[in-house]
């Protein structure tokens, strides 16, 4: 049949790893007081996420204000809408609060 020959190959440990030198200051926490300080950016993106959730809801509830029966599909728009407004007022409030645990 055939023959089996086997072989001991040794391959080149990589280096130990050495850890990463932490820097001073993260990132994120640069990037997070700079959009809390920023009262245009909150302004801009809160009332933007307000008005959007404001004409989701609108449009989830047209069918209704036209005497159309209820479907579950602008139940659902609506409460979209709903949350998308929330969130907006989140970021008018103070967008730093939100993101804690």
């Amino acid at each position: 049949m055939g023959s089996s020959v086997s072989h001991h190959v040794e391959y080149a440990r990589p280096p130990p790893a050495t850890p990463p030198a932490k820097p001073a200051a993260p990132a994120s926490d640069a990037q997070d007081s700079s959009s809390a300080d920023c009262w245009s950016c909150r302004l801009l993106s809160g009332s933007a996420l307000f008005g959007a959730g404001v004409y989701v809801y609108l449009l989830g509830q047209r069918p209704m204000k036209r005497g159309l029966p209820v479907q579950p599909g602008s139940i659902a728009q609506m409460v979209v809408g709903v949350c998308i407004a929330c969130f907006g007022v989140v970021v008018l409030a103070d967008p730093k609060k939100s993101h804690q645990v």
